[in-house]
């Protein structure tokens, strides 16, 4: 498997970069901010600490309505509702091992921005840098200054992965951002077929969003694509059990990738094609 940190991981680029090891896959997630400089010292040092590629998001030149969160009454800096107190209450042990007893959460790789190193600040800090301003020559400029595998992600429709692959993008990650950006944007399985099309083999294609099962990785290598991602079933995992439970969302996936290609008839993923799908008109 590959990592993917994000900008706004609560983990800096170093350490994680270190946890994983030489043998370890690592990508990072980066935007293109209003202060390009930063951007800039992202990418030296994500350089430095061995990454193998940057992983491009477009799709936020500015945060879409998350009415889930809006519903959740989440923000920072946490409210106080009487939902939230019956939740920690009927946590105790949650409430003493990660909130009391737990390093203070933070943004490393937000610290030192000129900002006061207190989660709210930076949560804030973020929010000011997306840009609305942001070009294909700022994705140009990006590829330039990184110089080795870039993957772009956000892509929803051919045109555009098209003109990521002509300027120079490796990887096309067809993506909706988890259906929290774009109001009616298009699932990403759904357009899948027409993006592996239009890149025609000049770069990968990787599915992201919505795989919850091992069947959901067959029907997307099943449509071309190379491999997916998947972010919420480890954070699940994790935060469940720890380590052994995001080990264990690795078991499960691969359980059911496995049983069902026996189920299906193929031996391996090279064999998996639209002749084992039935999609709904």
């Amino acid at each position: 498997s590959i990592y993917t940190l994000s900008t706004g991981a609560a983990t800096s680029i170093e350490d994680a970069a270190a946890a994983a090891g030489p043998a370890g896959a690592m990508w990072f997630q980066i935007y293109v901010w209003r202060d390009r400089s930063l951007t800039g010292e992202y990418i030296r040092r994500c350089r430095e600490a061995g990454y193998k590629a940057l992983c491009l998001t477009v799709d936020v030149p500015v945060l879409g309505k998350r009415e889930r969160d809006f519903r959740n009454h989440f923000g920072l800096p946490l409210k106080i509702s009487p939902q939230l107190v019956f939740d920690v209450l009927s946590h105790p042990a949650w409430f003493w091992r990660d909130y009391l007893t737990a390093p203070r959460i933070t943004l490393p790789n937000i610290e030192g921005s000129n900002i006061d190193n207190d989660l709210t600040m930076m949560s804030k800090f973020i929010d000011s840098q997306f840009d609305p301003s942001v070009s294909w020559q700022d994705a140009a400029w990006m590829l330039e200054e990184w110089d080795g595998p870039f993957a772009v992600k956000g892509i929803l429709c051919a045109e555009d992965a098209r003109r990521a692959v002509d300027l120079g993008f490796s990887t096309i990650i067809v993506s909706n951002h988890g259906g929290r950006q774009l109001d009616q944007a298009p699932g990403p399985i759904d357009v899948l077929p027409e993006i592996v099309e239009a890149v025609d083999g000049r770069a990968e294609v990787i599915l992201d969003g919505g795989v919850r099962r091992g069947t959901d990785i067959l029907k997307a290598v099943a449509l071309g694509a190379k491999a997916c991602m998947t972010g919420r079933p480890f954070l699940y995992g994790l935060a469940a059990a720890g380590p052994a439970g995001a080990d264990r969302v690795f078991e499960i996936l691969g359980d059911e990738i496995r049983r069902n290609m026996t189920l299906v008839g193929v031996g391996n993923l090279a064999e998996l094609g639209p002749q084992h799908l039935r999609q709904r008109k």
